[in-house]
C-alpha cells in the first residue's frame, strides 16, 4: 500500500511539474482528474526515479502510463527559459553541429536512454529545459567520458567537486558516471551556481570555469567600470565558446527543419528504472538475468568499475522497463551462487603471482581485474578482488566497499651481494654512481661515518640483480691499467709465441708454393692440348665435340677451385 501511495504521489508532482506555462486552474484540474484516473486503474505508473526492490517488491502492478505529448523533443520545447544567445560565435557553433548530422544523429541515439529522466528532474525542480541539453556540450552525452582533468560522466564531474556534492568515488563504483545520481548532483550545483549569479549564463560559466573564477572576473570588470554580462567578461575560449555551443544545440533542436537535421524520435515515457537487491550480483550474469547484451547494460550503468555489483550498498541497477520485470522473475528463480568474487587484504606487500599461487587462480586475472600493471605489486594494506574459491560465499561488507584502497609499488629485484675495493681517486658518491646505489646506503651497509674513502679499502654492497649490466661495466671500470712491466712481459710473450710458430709457418708457405706451382703447370698443359686439338682440326684429324669441350672445362674449373681454396686455407692457417 505504501508503495501504490508513494507511486500516485510521485505522479502528482511530475505531471504538475510537467505542466506548461500559464496553464492556471485547468492545468491543476487536470491533474487531478488524471490522479483520479490512475488510482482506479488496476495498474500503477512508474516514473524513472522509482526504485524496486527486486528481493521483494513485485512488477506486475506497474506501468509506464501515458504522457500529455508523444514526442520528448516537443516536451523539451515547451520548457526552454533562458533567452536566446545571439552572436558571431553562436552562428558558427551551429553551423558547425549542422553541417555534422551524423555526429548529431550518434549524440542524440545515446542520450535516448538518459533523456527522460534529466528533463523530469528539471520540471521538478522548475528548471529550463535547455539544461538537458548541456550534456551535449560536456561529453556527446556518454557516461563513459574521462577528460584530461579527470572530469567523468556525462555532466563531467571532476573528483573534488563530485564529492563537494556527495557523489561516492570508491573501488567498486565511481557515481559521477551514476545517470541517476549524476544528475541530481549536477541540478543541485547549477541550480546553486543560478542562485549565486541570478542569470544563467554566467551559472554556465561558472559550472565550466569554476564560480570562484567567474567571480573574480566580475570583480575585475567592476573595478574598470565594464558590464558584469557573460559577453562582457574577460573568459578563456572554452568558457567562451560554451555558451554559444549548448544555444547552438538549442537551435538544431529547436528548428531541425531549417537546418536539415533529422532528429531521431524519442518516446516521451520513461527508458529506465531502477532495481535493488541485497545480494552481491555479477555484472554478466545480472544482463543476463534481465535478458540484456552487456553492452547495453553498461551503459545504462556506467559506474560499476568491477565486474560484480555489491548488495551490501543497496546499488541501484538500471534497466529498461520491461527487462526489469524479467530481471525481478529470474534472480527469484535463479538458485547458484549470483557471485564468483570476493575481497582480499593484503598483510604485507605482494605481487599478484604469489596471491595467485596461494588462491589457486591466474596472476593474470588479479592483474586486469584490479587494473594492476606489469612489474607492480601490491602494498601492505591494499584490498584486491579475486575470484571465490572452495566454499566462500560471503557477500563483500559495505565497509571494506566504503574503505577499500588500492596502493601499487614498483616490484623489488633480487639482491645480490658484491665486496669491492675503493680505487684510487674514488669518492663515496663515484662508488655510488658506478653501482646505482645511494651514499647513505653504503654507509648504512659499510657502518661508515664520514664520506671518506682510502685506496684498496674494502666496501659491501647490496646491488639489484636486474642492474647486473651495471655491475659488469663497473667492475671492468675498476680494474687497474697496466704497468710498464706488464707490457713488457707481454712483448715478450708475444715474440716467444712467434719465434716457436716461424717454422710451422714456412712450412705452410712452401706448401702453398708447391699447389701453385701444380696449379701452373695444369693450366699450362690444358693450353697446349687446346692448341693441338685445334690443330689437328685443322688438318684433318678428328675434333673434339663440344660436349666433350665442356666436360673438360668444368673438370678444369673444379681441379682449380679446389686447389685454391686449399691455397686460401693452408694462407690463414699460415697467418695464424
Amino acid at each position: 500500500m505504501r508503495l501504490i501511495v508513494s507511486l500516485l504521489l510521485t505522479l502528482v508532482l511530475a505531471a504538475c511539474a510537467s505542466a506548461p506555462p500559464g496553464s492556471g486552474a485547468s492545468t491543476a484540474q487536470s491533474n487531478t482528474s488524471s490522479a483520479s484516473a490512475l488510482s482506479s486503474s488496476s495498474k500503477q505508473q512508474v516514473s524513472s526515479d522509482q526504485t524496486i526492490d527486486a528481493d521483494k517488491d513485485s512488477l506486475d502492478n506497474l506501468s509506464y502510463g501515458d504522457h500529455q505529448d508523444n514526442d520528448l523533443w516537443s516536451r523539451i520545447r515547451r520548457g526552454f527559459a533562458i533567452p536566446d544567445l545571439d552572436s558571431p560565435l553562436v552562428q558558427e557553433r551551429t553551423a558547425w553541429y549542422a553541417s555534422r548530422p551524423e555526429y548529431v544523429e550518434r549524440m542524440v541515439n545515446r542520450s535516448s536512454r538518459y533523456l527522460f529522466h534529466i528533463v523530469e528532474e528539471l520540471e521538478k525542480r522548475h528548471m529550463p529545459t535547455e539544461l538537458a541539453l548541456l550534456p551535449f556540450v560536456e561529453s556527446a552525452y556518454n557516461p563513459q567520458a574521462l577528460s584530461t582533468a579527470k572530469a567523468a560522466g556525462m555532466w563531467q564531474f571532476i573528483p573534488s567537486t563530485g564529492k563537494t556534492y556527495n557523489l561516492k568515488q570508491n573501488m567498486f563504483s565511481d557515481e559521477r558516471r551514476d545517470v541517476v545520481a549524476s544528475t541530481d548532483a549536477a541540478l543541485d550545483y547549477l541550480s546553486n551556481l543560478h542562485d549565486m549569479f541570478g542569470d544563467w549564463y554566467l551559472a554556465l560559466a561558472a559550472y565550466n570555469w569554476g564560480e570562484g573564477n567567474v567571480q573574480r572576473a566580475i570583480a575585475r570588470n567592476q573595478a574598470q567600470g565594464l558590464p558584469t554580462d557573460y559577453q562582457s567578461l574577460r573568459l578563456p575560449t572554452e568558457t567562451r565558446e560554451y555558451v554559444p555551443k549548448l544555444q547552438a544545440i538549442k537551435n538544431i533542436i529547436e528548428h531541425p527543419a531549417l537546418y536539415d537535421v533529422k532528429l531521431p524520435e524519442i518516446p516521451n515515457h520513461p527508458y529506465f528504472v531502477s532495481v535493488t537487491t541485497s545480494h552481491d550480483i555479477d555484472v554478466a550474469l545480472a544482463a543476463r538475468l534481465a535478458d540484456l547484451p552487456l553492452s547495453e547494460f553498461r551503459a545504462l550503468n556506467p559506474a560499476f568499475k568491477k565486474p560484480v555489483i555489491l548488495g551490501a550498498t543497496r546499488s541501484k541497477i538500471l534497466l529498461p522497463f520491461d527487462n526489469a520485470d524479467i530481471f525481478a522473475k529470474q534472480l527469484k528463480s535463479y538458485k547458484k551462487p549470483l557471485s564468483s568474487w570476493t575481497t582480499y587484504t593484503l598483510k604485507q606487500a605482494e605481487s599478484p603471482e604469489a596471491i595467485a599461487k596461494r588462491l589457486g587462480v591466474e596472476a593474470s586475472t588479479i592483474r586486469s581485474v584490479n587494473g594492476i600493471p606489469p612489474r607492480f605489486r601490491m602494498k601492505a594494506g591494499s584490498t584486491i578482488l579475486v575470484p571465490r574459491t572452495g566454499e566462500d560465499d560471503r557477500d563483500i561488507s559495505s565497509t571494506v566497499a566504503d574503505n577499500a584502497v588500492l596502493a601499487l609499488e614498483p616490484e623489488v629485484p633480487p639482491m645480490r651481494t658484491l665486496s669491492v675495493r675503493v680505487r684510487r681517486g674514488d669518492s663515496l658518491s663515484m662508488v655510488a654512481r658506478r653501482y646505482g646505489v645511494s651514499e647513505l646506503e653504503i654507509k648504512r651497509w659499510n657502518r661508515l661515518r664520514g664520506n671518506g674513502l682510502r685506496a684498496g679499502q674494502a666496501l659491501v654492497l647490496h646491488v639489484r640483480q636486474r642492474d647486473e649490466s651495471r655491475v659488469a661495466a663497473a667492475a671492468r671500470e675498476s680494474r687497474p691499467a697496466p704497468t710498464r712491466s706488464q707490457v713488457a712481459k707481454r712483448e715478450v710473450v708475444k715474440r716467444e709465441v712467434a719465434r716457436r710458430e716461424a717454422p710451422k709457418h714456412a712450412q705452410a708457405k712452401r706448401e702453398v708454393t708447391k699447389r701453385e706451382v701444380a696449379v701452373h703447370r695444369t693450366v699450362k698443359k690444358t693450353k697446349v692440348k687446346e692448341v693441338a686439338s685445334r690443330e689437328g682440326s685443322r688438318h684433318g684429324a678428328p675434333a673434339v665435340s663440344a660436349r666433350e669441350k665442356d666436360r673438360k672445362a668444368t673438370a678444369k674449373r673444379a681441379v682449380a677451385d679446389r686447389s685454391k681454396r686449399r691455397f686460401e686455407k693452408t694462407l690463414r692457417t699460415a697467418e695464424r
